[in-house]
Formats: structure tokens, sequence, C-alpha cells
């Protein structure tokens, strides 16, 4: 009725951010709360002492041999995404900033489509975070319409999370304690389950080479 009545601004029921409009056209705009996670290295890497055992275990594994940890990025990554399908490690000669490039499956499975996909993997130490030159090397390597999966055993500097994320990369960012917790949520949660896992890399032939796709 008080609209009808053409009391709007004076009507006991105005919004007050309208009256303040109206008596002296101030606003206060609605700010929609930051979407963009940027973690610490803190956020990064597990915070008990088993989590940090098991990645240990993981660069003993590979240590001496860490282009061999690619594979085992593959496995890490279908923990994380189990609609990945086919997925093939590249020749260390002539991986092209790829370590390994696959298939992400989505749709129903009458009718599934795929999305292409570039990995790369490092098996650093904790002090070793991933920087700009590692994660740039991805990135110009990715296609129209491709994204990129990048796992590391350590963590990424802040620096290049933050570009990353300010420039909408669609590249998923998998540290530490990423792994942890998928290794966990597959029921490895100790050491020696962990170690009996990774006994399938002892001899790297995942899936056929990609260097000719």
């Amino acid at each position: 009725m008080d609209v009808l009545d053409g009391r709007v601004a004076e009507s006991p029921l105005c919004p007050p951010e309208w009256s303040a409009w109206v008596e002296g056209r101030k606003y206060s705009p609605m700010l929609a709360p930051s979407t963009t996670v940027v973690r610490s290295r803190t956020e990064q890497l597990p915070s008990d002492a088993v989590g940090r055992a098991i990645l240990s275990e993981i660069r003993e594994a590979f240590r001496g041999r860490e282009h061999d940890f690619e594979p085992c990025a593959v496995e890490l990554w279908r923990l994380i995404a189990p609609a990945t399908g086919r997925c093939d490690v590249t020749r260390a000669s002539r991986d092209g900033g790829r370590d390994a490039v696959g298939e992400y499956v989505v749709g129903p499975a009458s009718d599934p489509i795929t999305i292409d996909f570039a990995l790369e993997a490092k098996c650093y130490t904790e002090t070793n975070s991933v920087g700009v030159r590692e994660v740039a090397r991805l990135i110009s390597r990715l296609r129209h319409r491709h994204f990129g999966v990048f796992v590391t055993t350590s963590h990424f500097n802040q620096q290049v999370y933050s570009e990353v994320r300010a420039d909408a990369h669609p590249i998923a960012l998998i540290s530490g304690r990423d792994i942890v917790e998928a290794l966990r949520a597959a029921g490895h949660s100790d050491v020696p389950t962990v170690r009996a896992w990774l006994r399938q890399f002892e001899s790297t032939t995942l899936g056929t080479p990609a260097s000719e796709v």
C-alpha cells in the first residue's frame, strides 16, 4: 500500500539500503567472497608424523631414479580423479614438457566424452619447492581445451601458486598433503602399506609410451 500511496522512502517497510540511496545517494555494493585458493606451504604438506613418513617413503623409493616417479604420479592422480581414462607416460628424452598425457572421462557410460590433459611430476624433498620455471613449462605445453596436472611430493611456492590461480590456468596442483590424503583414502594409511603399494613401480612399465601421440 505504501508503494501505491507514493510513500516508498518514508515507509517503515522500506529497505534501509533504499532509504540511504534516496536520501544521500549512498550505497554499499554487494561483495562476493573470493573463491581463489592459494594454500600456504604448511597447508600443502602433511602436519602429522605418519604423513611425513609416508612422503619420505615415496621419495626414498625413487631416490636416484626420480624420473621413475612419473608412473607413480599417474596412479596418485587416478586415486584423486577416478574418472581418469587412458594415461600414457612419455619417454624421458621426448616428453616435450609433459611427463604423461591422458584423458579424463565425463558423461554417461553409454555416451562418454573425454577431456585431454597433460601431467608433470616432480619427486622433490619438502625443502625444494616447485617454482615458476617448472609450472611455466607445463603451461606452455597445454593445448586448447586441455588441462594440466602437476604432482609433487613437495609443495608449490607462493608465487607460482598465486600466478596460476590469478591467471586462471586450468591446472590441478597436487602437493605432498594431497598425496598422503589420497593414499589414506585408498586404505594405504601407514608406511608398510604404502611400501607395499609402491612395489608396483619397481619395474616402471605403465601404459604405452605416448611420445608418438
